[in-house]
């Protein structure tokens, strides 16, 4: 579901996760494990920084597969990178960080704000993505299809 906004779209995805809040939110804790599941498709992932913790910086660096187009990425070649901060962690609740990618292309400036929910349902925990102000470069369509798999992922990565 895309909303439009004065300086970019408010992009949200949602899935129901047979795991606790706890488990879902932990596998963000660590950057090894984030790299598992985080890459949507076939893209691969490398976290460059990672201090998890509120007003830790990150920095992530993920990478189209060879099937891609050579100059995929918004950074260069086919690999996007971002940084950003934690703004608020909130174990089993919430986290929400700040996303700038690297790139020389104004479609991708902008800082978003990406918004992780988690809420205890009967059937495990539903994972709500919401991003603010996404850059006029991504397209509704990519995006939401890149959330919805990062969420298969994090729900096979829980499994």
């Amino acid at each position: 579901m895309s909303e439009p906004n004065a300086t970019g779209r408010t992009d949200r995805a949602s899935r129901v996760i047979n795991a606790t809040p706890e488990q879902l939110y932990n596998a963000f804790a660590d950057a090894v494990k984030l790299m598992k599941w985080l890459p949507p498709g076939t893209m691969t992932g490398r976290a460059v920084e990672y201090d998890f913790r509120e007003g830790g910086r990150y920095a992530i660096a993920l990478t189209y597969d060879e099937s891609a187009a050579t100059d995929a990425g918004k950074t260069r070649g086919r690999t996007d990178v971002s940084r950003g901060r934690f703004l608020t962690l909130e174990p089993g609740r919430r986290i929400v960080q700040s996303v700038e990618f690297e790139s020389t292309r104004p479609e991708f400036s902008g800082e978003m704000i990406m918004t992780w929910t988690f809420q205890p349902t009967v059937d495990g925990t539903k994972v709500n993505i919401t991003a603010e102000n996404v850059p006029l470069g991504i397209s509704a369509v990519d995006h939401s299809a890149g959330m919805h798999a990062s969420l298969e992922n994090l729900a096979q990565f829980v499994s």
